[in-house]
């Protein structure tokens, strides 16, 4: 058989065990490498390929960084001082605490971010007689796009530019989904504070008790020094071409130096690190190589482009794969969608010369536009139970927002274009 249609077949076993999750999402991912190994398609060393990508070691060291923020209690600390200060108005208290969800997401994990601030938002509501759902879903929603600022802030970007360097492109740098990540918290912000809040239900205050509340003493000390190896982690990220460090090695001493001064044990370090996301990515990376190799991608890329017609403009194939990659990731994990999806849209830019680099920016982004059901994305399951939704709420909410995020990549994207090779 030809190993395109193999391939094809592969991916199309993964993305069903993806979406149906009747099998760890890491296993599926593992399994698929193994699969096309065992077919022939991919030589033994490829099969394990990912395991050793630079992306991957970058992902941990930042896993870490990320768990010693919470080990210390600095993002507790950040997200209460901050959210406290908004006082009873609950307009105000929205804003502020969308402002440091979304850039607490940009630099740690947006889901250790809202299991953070969660219990802080539903005892400040209880005080203030303030409708806790509203929050919790502004606070979801934060969570979501502040991932999209940084490579480093979710999953799908770090992807995205793991498949460009597995595919011998340049990636992207630490801070080129600002473009569009910037512009799309801030239409998140101004979406919940206006429209989605009226969109929410007055879910009933629940107040918490002491035990839930209350949290073990900080070692200030420590707190700073995380701080302090944060900022110059981020800062050292964001100068790679000037420093000539390259960013899966600052992440890594980063990690480093937060276990050596004492941020977090060795084992907290290990219990930080996402596993699952961990496989997910080294299983998926050599699929994305055999897509190359074999010419799935190749044919993929020829379907979808002579379905959008003669030489369809580079702004048609960004809102294809936009609301292919989005409508996926509402039922499906967003890495999985993202991944799936990644060495299609090299293709199919690549296949009409045109640049790569905006289409997989799209795809990044919109899997991150999770916002219309509970299993979308963690944040999304983590307040469903507190603030009482229902399915629909999520759509209610999600939709419009969703329509909102393709707006402003339709907007701000072609301005970039002409800066990709």
């Amino acid at each position: 058989m030809d190993p395109a249609v193999i391939t094809l077949c592969v991916l199309a076993v993964a993305a069903f065990c993806f979406a149906t999750e009747i099998i760890p999402l890491a296993v599926t991912a593992i399994g698929a490498s193994i699969a096309l190994g065992l077919l022939g398609v991919l030589t033994p060393s490829q099969v394990f390929l990912g395991l050793s990508n630079s992306t991957v070691v970058l992902f941990a060291g930042m896993f870490v960084i990320g768990a010693a923020m919470f080990q210390t209690g600095l993002a507790q600390q950040i997200g209460i001082r901050v959210v406290k200060s908004a006082g009873r108005d609950e307009k105000k208290l929205m804003a502020v605490l969308m402002i440091i969800t979304v850039v607490l997401s940009s630099i740690s994990s947006n889901t250790a971010t809202v299991a953070c601030l969660m219990p802080v938002v539903i005892q400040i509501c209880a005080a203030a007689k303030i409708p806790v759902s509203r929050q919790l879903m502004a606070l979801a929603i934060a969570a979501n796009v502040g991932g999209t600022i940084t490579m480093i802030g979710t999953p799908p970007n770090i992807l995205m530019s793991a498949t460009l360097h597995a595919t011998g492109l340049r990636p992207f740098g630490f801070f080129e989904f600002a473009f569009i990540g910037i512009p799309l918290s801030i239409a998140g912000i101004i979406y919940m504070l206006t429209i989605g809040k009226n969109l929410c239900p007055s879910g009933k205050v629940d107040v918490l008790t002491e035990e839930e509340t209350t949290e073990a003493p900080k070692d200030y000390k420590k707190m700073i020094i995380c701080a302090i190896i944060l900022i110059v982690v981020v800062i050292c990220m964001a100068l790679e071409s000037t420093i000539g460090i390259p960013m899966q090695t600052v992440a890594v001493m980063g990690a480093l130096a937060c276990v050596l001064t004492g941020c977090l044990t060795e084992k907290q370090a290990y219990q930080g690190i996402d596993w699952v996301t961990i496989f997910l990515f080294a299983g998926m990376l050599p699929l994305a190589e055999a897509m190359d190799r074999s010419g799935a991608g190749k044919l993929i890329a020829d379907f979808v482009v002579n379905l959008m017609g003669d030489n369809p403009s580079p702004m048609i194939i960004v809102i294809a794969m936009f609301i292919l990659s989005c409508g996926l990731t509402q039922f499906m994990s967003n890495t999985a969608a993202a991944a799936l999806l990644a060495p299609i849209g090299i293709s199919i830019a690549q296949s009409i010369g045109a640049s790569p680099y905006p289409v997989l920016m799209a795809i990044g982004i919109a899997a991150s536009c999770a916002f219309t059901t509970p299993v979308a994305t963690p944040p999304n399951t983590l307040i469903l139970v507190p603030g009482r939704f229902k399915f629909m709420d999520y759509v209610k909410v999600g939709v419009p927002l969703v329509f909102v995020s393709l707006i402003v990549c339709c907007i701000v994207i072609p301005f970039f274009w002409p800066f990709y090779p």
